[in-house]
């Protein structure tokens, strides 16, 4: 069954293509639609969750879908920057960095449920998130709005980039000892 909370996450989903189509047409009005979109998705995460634990909504389908539906998003866009936008040059490797954490963080919880073990958001990761989609944000409106907010938007990407690989390594620290674990119990027996 669907509550307000999975409706949120599958129109966060939805809304991809959506923000893909309007970076791509590059149009004048391309990036004012294309970040309107975005920030409507990524609001859409606050307030699912919210949903989720103020309305007692939490289900399988939540816990599966949400965390899918951010990488999806970003990854979406991440990419749609690298190939028409200001993610150029050395600035790709902010890109590939949050890219290569988000595939880092679903396997290893992934492999934690397996064991389950449950990996929660830190509050770093938290603050990650929002560095990142406003980078992001910044981002896809650029020139448009005025220079300066590409170099902004630049500076917050790397930010992202530099709590990326906090959070990733703290997520990975986590996951070997329970890895470490697991093999000292196997061992044993």
């Amino acid at each position: 069954m669907l509550n307000t909370a999975n409706l949120l996450t599958l129109s966060r989903i939805v809304a991809i293509p959506l923000v893909v189509i309007a970076m791509w047409l590059d149009r004048p009005w391309s990036p004012w639609v294309s970040v309107f979109l975005f920030a409507a998705a990524a609001i859409t995460d606050w307030f699912d969750g919210y949903f989720a634990r103020r309305y007692h909504q939490i289900s399988r389908l939540g816990r599966f879908l949400d965390p899918i539906a951010d990488k999806l998003l970003v990854a979406a866009v991440l990419v749609m920057l690298v190939h028409r936008g200001p993610l150029q040059g050395v600035h790709v490797f902010a890109a590939l960095i949050i890219l290569a954490r988000e595939i880092l963080v679903s396997g290893l919880r992934e492999f934690l449920a397996e064991l389950r073990v449950g990996l929660p958001v830190s509050q770093l990761a938290k603050w990650k998130t929002t560095v990142q989609m406003a980078a992001i944000a910044f981002l896809l409106v650029g020139d448009a709005a005025a220079p300066i907010i590409t170099t902004v938007g630049l500076w917050l990407i790397w930010i992202a980039a530099g709590l990326t690989l906090i959070t990733g390594y703290d997520y990975l620290r986590t996951g070997l000892r329970h890895m470490a674990e697991d093999a000292s119990t196997s061992s044993a027996e």
